[in-house]
């Protein structure tokens, strides 16, 4: 009887210790979301409207304790097109959205798509690819971890097409003519007879004004806020097609100090960003077409003959492209038949079998 006396505090203590609550401790997660351009483009918007409410949302509907505190900075007030990636690698900003296009030292495996131009005008087709390809290829995954960040989504862009100054009836008609296509673009053009001029959006018209070049190949979402067409009435639908450009990202150190939950509403968020995004750029690039010919331009598609020809014209892009990559050690032919094998796997046709010998 003694002994049971002296073994009752004991058994108190335990038993309280087994009803003490096994909830987390609430969590106030301090992040910055950021951008180098206005939210009033896709990729950027979407960051805004969707990821940084919801993440809290769904958080409170999971009956989480924790929540997150945003700091917005969008537009290049916190960083500038050129340092994107740098931006979230040193945690200038937690998540934002990285322009991996830029980056073709850094990230020449992201590049795929434009050196295999004329693929498909889908933008949430090759959205959906390139997630899935990340989540299935070490190489491509090792490009963000190699910059201290993760891909949660794909963003991208609507297809190629031409604005000009003159009728393009046919691949002929481009003869000798300078056509504003920076960047890798200015590759799309080889084989055609014209001449690249490097350029940007916002200086497009002038350039055209002024007679530096006499047409623009660009995604009409982005050529219709800058009346492009006014000064170059004839556009031609080509189709060189969607382009994936990088997307969201986060920085390594945060998303490894976050729980696992949040972890996993930001990856789902990352999906949905992709989709969303697609779909917004998608219905910016049919209202653009439409106002583009209800405001006088001249709107006419490339035949299929003629198209079939700019394609067959083109030199082995993808080839030169994997060999260069592969000179430095980037796994690109594997990361080029990925890509391509998967598109036919979702019933996709391409109009050249870029991952053929050539």
């Amino acid at each position: 009887m003694c002994r049971s006396k002296k073994s009752t505090p004991g058994l108190l203590i335990a038993l309280a210790v087994l009803l003490l609550p096994t909830t987390t401790p609430a969590e106030v997660f301090r992040m910055t979301a950021g951008g180098p351009q206005s939210t009033n483009l896709p990729w950027i918007g979407v960051i805004q409207r969707v990821v940084v409410p919801e993440s809290n949302a769904r958080l409170r509907a999971a009956g989480s304790p924790h929540s997150i505190v945003w700091r917005e900075a969008y537009g290049g007030s916190l960083y500038k097109w050129q340092n994107t990636l740098e931006a979230i690698e040193i945690g200038l900003a937690d998540i934002g959205w990285v322009g991996a296009m830029w980056e073709g030292s850094k990230m020449p495996l992201q590049n795929v798509t434009y050196n295999t131009p004329f693929i498909t005008d889908d933008l949430g087709l090759m959205l959906d690819i390139f997630n899935d390809l990340h989540d299935r290829m070490p190489a491509l995954r090792r490009a963000w971890d190699d910059q201290n960040q993760i891909l949660l989504g794909a963003s991208g862009v609507d297809t190629y097409h031409l604005l000009t100054t003159f009728p393009v009836e046919g691949v002929a008609d481009l003869e000798g003519h300078k056509i504003l296509a920076p960047g890798p673009s200015a590759t799309w053009l080889e084989g055609t007879g014209a001449v690249a001029v490097n350029g940007g959006l916002n200086t497009y018209y002038t350039q055209i004004r002024t007679g530096v070049a006499e047409g623009v190949l660009t995604i009409l979402s982005g050529a219709y806020p800058y009346r492009i067409h006014e000064v170059a009435p004839y556009v031609t639908l080509v189709s060189i097609g969607a382009q994936f450009n990088g997307g969201m990202a986060m920085n390594k150190n945060t998303w490894e100090r976050l729980p696992p939950e949040l972890q996993q509403i930001f990856r789902d968020l990352g999906r949905e960003y992709s989709s969303t995004m697609a779909a917004e750029a998608t219905e910016r690039y049919v209202r653009a077409l439409d106002a583009m010919a209800a405001e006088g331009a001249t709107i006419t598609t490339l035949t299929d003959t003629e198209r079939q020809k700019w394609i067959d014209g083109l030199p082995d892009l993808a080839g030169r492209w994997v060999a260069a990559a592969e000179r430095r050690g980037h796994p690109a032919r594997a990361v080029l038949e990925a890509f391509m094998d998967e598109f036919r796997r979702r019933g996709g046709e391409p109009a050249r079998n870029w991952d053929a010998a050539q």
